[in-house]
């Protein structure tokens, strides 16, 4: 069979484009944190020495935003003028209004039940955008996620972890990862190639910085991978440019929301709609985005398809959407056609903006660990968050993140398709 080539990148946290997600979620969170019911879409643009934030907020809640910003661009690792970006004294301006009222109108009460009563808060909340979203999951790896966006996602996190715990030093905070596996029909079989481009001290020579990576990046991150691909011919370039010292937002200008892609499943399937970070969830693009990979990855677990894409579309001010669109490749092992599983899909969930937030629990500050690394293929988990309320007083609040990947329907999914399990 013939093999076919394809290739997918990821990006660490100190790119200036992570950067900037990282701080809209974690406005969004500290918003969340204290008015669960906040309207919220923050932007951020990263610049040399200045950080803006711009967009509407529409709360009963204050949080102090610049505290917020340099929290995170601190941790990140931005710390110096030496690394080209100072957390603690950059510039940061800030332009904040409400929510459009033509827009909340329609979120507040939709159009289904305009004007009337509705008994069920799921017919009342309307989408808060509209546009089409797209989940997909297939059977390239254990969290049913395409292959090469998965590696490339476990490079860019070992990459930070080896700068942070001084594995690998001279390292900064900025980095890419891309990964080209080789395909025999859907099935990946081999690496081609893997390019890691890793920001570093100016004294850190190319050839030791390649040996590291090597030894502490790319060997762990594939022996761990469990994917049993073939790695003969795979060929490895580190910093392919020759050097990588200037980086982060003092070399590239960043903005929240432009790698969606890497956020999603990197090229491999569809993407619609906006990009997710620093929304909060009455706008589907964000919501129902999630909403439709967890349908795709339950379905797929309980072996409805091995490939499987499912298309939702919204128009603003309505709760019900327009249409949901399945696409199972030739994979499907129901003997049904796409329109008959999208059909039982709307069966199975209901995907009204309000419900989709009930049932993924996502009116939670739950949004700072998407900003990086995907928001796709991660392990739910709960974690407590220490909130400091007004008068000084603290509340501990348990989430659990990434409910989107839960696989909570795939007894469901399989009574509903006739699969024994």
């Amino acid at each position: 069979m013939s093999r076919q080539l394809f290739t997918s990148e990821s990006v660490t946290e100190g790119h200036p484009d992570k950067v900037c997600d990282r701080i809209s979620d974690a406005i969004l969170d500290a918003l969340l944190e204290k008015d669960p019911r906040a309207r919220v879409a923050v932007e951020t643009m990263a610049a040399t020495g200045l950080i803006h934030i711009a967009g509407e907020v529409t709360t009963d809640a204050y949080v102090e935003i610049p505290e917020i910003v340099r929290r995170e661009i601190l941790q990140i690792g931005y710390d110096s003028s030496r690394v080209g970006f100072d957390g603690a004294s950059c510039g940061i301006s800030i332009s904040l209004d409400g929510q459009s009222p033509d827009i909340a109108g329609g979120v507040d009460e939709a159009l289904e039940v305009r004007g009337g009563a509705a008994g069920d808060p799921r017919d009342r909340q309307g989408a808060g955008d509209q546009g089409i979203m797209f989940g997909y999951a297939c059977t390239d790896t254990a969290d049913l996620m395409p292959a090469p966006i998965w590696l490339a996602h476990r490079l860019a996190e070992r990459l930070a972890h080896v700068r942070k715990n001084g594995t690998v030093p001279g390292l900064r905070p900025d980095g890419k990862t891309q990964v080209t596996l080789a395909y025999e029909g859907d099935r990946p079989v081999g690496i081609d190639t893997v390019v890691v481009s890793a920001q570093h001290d100016e004294d850190l020579s190319q050839a030791d910085l390649r040996d590291a990576i090597g030894e502490h990046v790319v060997a762990p991150v594939l022996a761990a991978s469990g994917l049993g691909l073939d790695t003969g011919s795979m060929e490895l370039l580190v910093n392919p440019s020759g050097r990588f010292v200037l980086g982060g937002p003092a070399g590239d200008a960043g903005l929240t929301g432009r790698k969606i892609i890497v956020d999603t499943y990197g090229g491999r399937a569809a993407h619609g709609g906006g990009a997710f970070s620093g929304k909060d969830p009455s706008k589907v693009d964000r919501s129902a985005a999630y909403a439709a990979r967890h349908i795709a990855k339950n379905l797929v677990a309980a072996g409805v398809a091995d490939r499987l894409l499912v298309q939702l579309a919204y128009a603003i001010g309505v709760a019900e959407p327009i249409s949901v669109f399945v696409n199972s490749y030739g994979t499907s092992h129901v003997g049904l056609s796409d329109s008959e599983i999208a059909a039982r899909i709307q069966q199975l969930f209901d995907l009204r903006p309000y419900a989709i937030e009930q049932r993924l629990q996502l009116r939670k500050p739950i949004y700072q660990a998407t900003a990086s690394y995907g928001h796709f293929g991660r392990e739910p988990r709960h974690v407590t968050r220490t909130v400091n309320n007004y008068d000084g007083s603290t509340l501990s609040l348990d989430v659990e993140l990434f409910t989107w990947e839960r696989l909570d329907y795939v007894d469901q999914v399989r009574e509903a398709f006739g699969i024994q399990a």
